[in-house]
């Protein structure tokens, strides 16, 4: 699979990473011993509100936020949507048809789509065809689907370095949703490297959520791993579309969006040949800060804010893995609360999350 982006430039120093690797296993060293709800309550800087100036060499965290209940978590400024189809299990399992002229991969997004895309036929999902059956079926694969617009000099950045930030901004969105060692399950230390180790809320949360997930510290809102002992993912490939945007930022730093939305196959880990599809868009907002003015390391991003949604990720008690569900449905069918949602459509923004479970429409 393409990680895409660009290397380039010094990392942090060795010793830098060895505390901030360990801190993050263990929860060792001088890491706050927060309670859960502090990770829980995490909130980002809003954009729309006024905000104080920031001290030079000073870090900013993130501004705490009330935690909304239920299965739609709040989370630096960010909410977390956890759908799942029980009306329509055929949904997810797919159905039976002809098979059909699958169609040319879609250009890249260029901007907000208008409206939701149009129903594909309706086709069974196959080991050999996993996306078929659904608007995935014509997504690019992996960071091939994700625009990055043409850079320009912006806040205390040239050209080029704003073409190494949003290259290093796609790294991370490869690290922390499309490495397949990742999504097998394992630890995302790619994608950890690339955030300033001097935002301690983020740290903490990081640490904890992979360490003890939970409901209140769920490593899902960040990164896209599955629980290997119930679900095997289906081939290489991950369907992306989406777009990063940029502009400047306070005090001058370069504020980079990426919205986009990644569709994995899976399969029981058992065995067998039932597909399913877990859908997932996420929206981050990071910060490529000025380190005369915020303490941080260089090649490292502050985050800001982000917000994930989660389509047949699992409704039930957090394990800190998508666990989709297989067979028709499961024993949270009654748990809907009778919203309906379409995980393919792109056309709206991704608003504050909602309580309870709805239903996707389509997978």
């Amino acid at each position: 699979m393409n990680t895409g982006g660009e290397q380039g430039g010094s990392s942090a120093p060795d010793e830098v990473w060895e505390e901030f690797l360990r801190t993050t296993v263990d929860g060792a060293g001088d890491a706050p011993k927060e309670p859960s709800a502090r990770a829980r309550e995490m909130a980002g800087r809003l954009r729309t509100e006024p905000a104080e100036p920031t001290p030079w060499r000073a870090h900013t965290p993130v501004r705490p936020r009330r935690r909304k209940k239920g299965w739609y978590v709040a989370g630096l400024l960010a909410s977390v949507a956890l759908l799942v189809v029980a009306v329509d299990p055929g949904g997810f399992v797919g159905w039976s048809g002809d098979e059909g002229p699958t169609g040319e991969t879609l250009a890249q997004e260029s901007q907000r789509p208008e409206g939701a895309p149009a129903d594909e036929p309706a086709r069974r999902a196959t080991l050999d065809d996993p996306f078929r059956g659904s608007p995935a079926a014509r997504w690019a694969n992996g960071t091939a689907g994700i625009t990055i617009p043409a850079a320009k000099a912006t806040g205390w950045l040239t050209k080029a370095e704003v073409q190494q930030a949003l290259a290093r901004t796609r790294d991370f969105l490869a690290a922390s949703s499309l490495d397949p060692s990742v999504l097998r399950g394992g630890r995302p230390e790619k994608a950890i490297s690339l955030m300033n180790p001097h935002q301690q809320d983020v740290r903490t949360f990081v640490s904890t959520a992979l360490r003890t997930p939970s409901d209140d510290d769920d490593p899902r809102l960040l990164f896209s791993r599955f629980d290997p002992a119930q679900a095997r993912l289906v081939g290489d490939a991950v369907r992306t579309r989406g777009r990063i945007t940029y502009g400047e930022g306070k005090l001058g730093a370069l504020e980079v969006t990426a919205d986009v939305t990644f569709v994995y196959a899976s399969a029981p880990a058992g065995g067998g040949d039932e597909v399913v599809r877990t859908i997932v868009r996420r929206e981050t907002v990071v910060s490529w800060d000025d380190p005369r003015k915020v303490t941080t390391e260089e090649g490292t991003f502050t985050l800001l804010s982000y917000k994930t949604h989660m389509t047949n990720g699992g409704c039930g008690k957090a394990t800190g893995y998508f666990r989709p569900e297989f067979g028709g449905g499961g024993s949270e069918a009654g748990s809907t609360d009778g919203r309906t949602v379409d995980p393919y459509d792109r056309s709206t923004t991704m608003g504050e999350g909602h309580e309870g479970c709805g239903t996707a429409t389509r997978s």
